[in-house]
């Protein structure tokens, strides 16, 4: 089931990152979905790989940032 649009994100996802992850992880997530023959599981995988490519989670405040801040 790909994501057409980011408000259809999981919860865990879209309440969770940024604006610019979610598009990240949304754009992985449906790659994945094409490349792996719709495995789910491993779609999730690939796509929070990829948001954890450009944002990390601050340990102090618990919220997402962008590696480069």
């Amino acid at each position: 089931m790909p994501y057409s649009d980011l408000k259809d994100l999981p919860d865990s996802v879209k309440d969770h990152l940024p604006r610019h992850a979610q598009e990240i992880y949304r754009a992985a997530f449906n790659s994945a979905w094409e490349e792996y023959h719709h495995d789910e599981e491993r779609s999730h995988r690939v796509a929070w790989s990829a948001v954890k490519n450009d944002y990390e989670k601050d340990d102090r405040t618990g919220r997402w940032k962008n590696k480069d801040e």
